[in-house]
């Protein structure tokens, strides 16, 4: 079902979301968006959480992609230390 409303900017460049929309998508306080914007088009995108079996499948992925690259656990320790400034 498509929703059509108007909303204004503020002058500190707030974007109320309509009620409607909201509802219809159950956004909550503190959702987040990827904000778009190309000529006079501006696209938000709900950023949403991936399911525990997406989550899975990524860290199975990359766990397949570190074995074929011959990484070890060490060398991602030493990875995550050296991030730190360790």
């Amino acid at each position: 079902m498509n929703t059509l409303a108007t909303t204004r900017m503020s002058s500190k460049g707030q974007i109320v979301i309509p009620e409607t929309i909201r509802k219809q998508l159950n956004l909550k306080p503190g959702a987040q968006f990827v904000v778009v914007g190309e000529d006079d088009v501006v696209i938000l995108k709900a950023i949403t959480a991936p399911g525990i079996d997406t989550f899975e499948a990524l860290i199975q992925q990359a766990r397949q992609q570190a074995k074929l690259a011959g990484l070890k656990r060490a060398d991602i320790a030493n990875a995550i230390s050296k991030a730190r400034g360790g």
